[in-house]
């Protein structure tokens, strides 16, 4: 990813205005994530396996310290069993993911050094990935994996419940990766920061934050945690404590006559926040989720689009907007693909329409890539700003109606 490092520019010409995040809006945030493909870091390669499943039994999973080995590069659509042995010396986990590498299809975690666990879940035809993740931090060791038509029609499973069960469950292991990923990064960041080396904290920062973004609705159930983390200047009440990201995005990227902080400022507001991204780890461990809040989030985090990202308030010194609009975007994408086999069952006219409108706003925030990031938005003009407005209030219509159509 490029450095968002800008010039000490004023901010854009669309002049971001003051709101307070409450905490009726926090506690009622449902909790939605997501993943961007264009900033995903390059994961350690899996050694070579062999290019088919065999016709019976499991997929075998030999996970090292260093290495995720796969018995098969691909297997027949149906129920797939993958049957990880843990031959490092640190607990892992395993993933099988969807060819973005950002949807979770299903996941065995806490496997200790010698064990073996079973993986089980059902599988269409398509491309997907698998992944180790040594030591329960990082990306993990991810490699591709291709599910091949059987031939066979699988019955159907009508029973919704169990359908609506697995998307959340899928997402609540979203949740938890994301929030893996977001500590890690955090850490690195504040390193840099509290050492003074601007120049790589900047590099880290809109990369760290796309994780936060993705699970920003979970943090903002926990009412405490977002001012702490995400505050922006104009959110604070009279007398409030500044912390968080946005603190450092001013002492980063400083406005014209802007005092910077001292080295003991900077080591008090690391520490804070990386203890604060620890407490927000914890507590997602437990977190719950239900096809409610999984629709409701979806809608929650385009919101977060149209009334922040949109308008250029949430990153007005670094201009880093795009990074979080997109975020935000694939956060609302995840959580409707979990529920898709809900509703497709249901109302799958809107399941096409929400397919269709999310792919024409991906479209357009395509041609503002650049590299593995964004344009900066203060770059932007306002008829591009306009397109990606339409597109966000044309999308928000339907995602609206996503929440009463997969209620059971």
């Amino acid at each position: 990813m490029p450095s968002p490092s800008l010039p000490n520019s004023a901010p854009s010409a669309i002049h971001p205005q003051g709101r307070r995040r409450g905490p009726a809006s926090r506690l009622a945030a449902a909790a939605a994530v997501v993943a961007l493909p264009l900033m995903l870091a390059a994961c350690t390669d899996n050694a070579a396996p062999s290019s088919s499943a065999g016709a019976d039994g499991p997929i075998r999973v030999t996970s090292t310290g260093d290495a995720c080995k796969v018995s098969t590069a691909s297997a027949k659509s149906g129920n797939l069993t993958f049957a990880v042995q843990n031959d490092g010396d640190q607990v892992t986990e395993f993933y099988l993911l969807a060819e973005d590498g950002l949807r979770i299809l299903g996941e065995v975690e806490n496997i200790g050094p010698g064990l073996t666990r079973n993986l089980v879940v059902t599988v269409p035809a398509g491309k997907y990935n698998t992944a180790c993740k040594p030591g329960m931090v990082g990306d993990g060791i991810r490699a591709g994996f291709d599910v091949v038509d059987s031939g066979t029609q699988p019955a159907v499973d009508s029973d919704l419940k169990a359908l609506s069960d697995q998307g959340t469950a899928q997402y609540v292991a979203y949740v938890k990766d994301q929030t893996e990923q977001l500590l890690a990064g955090t850490k690195k960041f504040a390193e840099a920061y509290a050492a003074g080396d601007a120049a790589t904290a900047k590099e880290l920062y809109a990369a760290t934050r796309m994780h936060w973004e993705r699970i920003e609705p979970v943090a903002e159930s926990f009412g405490d945690l977002d001012p702490k983390l995400d505050a922006r200047e104009a959110d604070l009440a009279e007398g409030e404590e500044w912390t968080g990201w946005h603190r450092a995005e001013k002492d980063l990227f400083p406005p014209a006559g802007f005092q910077a902080l001292s080295a003991a400022e900077r080591d008090k507001l690391a520490a804070r926040l990386v203890a604060d991204t620890e407490e927000l780890a914890k507590r997602t461990r437990t977190v719950e989720l239900t096809a409610d809040k999984l629709g409701n989030g979806a809608k929650e985090l385009l919101d977060e689009v149209a009334t922040g990202k949109v308008t250029g308030e949430e990153e007005i010194w670094s201009h880093t907007d795009l990074w979080d609009f997109q975020a935000n975007v694939d956060g609302a994408r995840i959580a409707f693909e979990n529920l898709k086999p809900v509703l497709e069952q249901k109302d799958p006219e809107l399941a096409k329409s929400l397919d269709t409108k999310f792919a024409a706003l991906q479209a357009e925030l395509k041609t503002h890539a650049r590299g593995d990031g964004f344009a900066y938005y203060n770059e932007l003009s306002s008829e591009q700003v306009q397109r990606l407005a339409a597109l966000v209030d044309s999308l928000g219509e339907p995602l609206s109606n996503l929440t009463a159509a997969v209620v059971l």
